[in-house]
């Protein structure tokens, strides 16, 4: 991943309503929840969530499809997981260890 993209990503996911709705996505599974459906579930008016449903896709960590009449959102977990390797690509090197995906190693 690049740097760029990174920022990116995590900008998106650096404002509260953004975060819940990326974190409800993510808890929907890769079927993902129409745009209606996010919503209603966070209590957030149709222009406000357009808005912030364009910046996570923007960012690289939503995606969407069309169902039809609806819009499909879901997270989207290569991007989120490429995501995570890129923070953690160094981690645990100043321990003398090799790089790990564990976030805590002495745990």
């Amino acid at each position: 991943m690049e740097t760029q993209n990174a920022i990116a990503a995590l900008a998106a996911l650096a404002q509260e309503t953004r975060l819940d709705v990326f974190r409800l996505l993510v808890r929907s599974g890769a079927d993902g929840l129409a745009a209606g459906a996010v919503g209603q579930a966070l209590g957030v008016p149709a222009a406000t969530l357009s808005f912030h449903l364009k910046e996570l896709k923007s960012a690289g960590v939503v995606r969407c499809r069309r169902d039809g009449r609806s819009l499909i959102y879901s997270a989207d977990f290569d991007a989120v997981n490429a995501l995570l390797a890129f923070l953690m690509e160094s981690c645990c090197q100043a321990d003398g260890g090799p790089a790990s995906p564990n976030v805590n190693p002495k745990a």
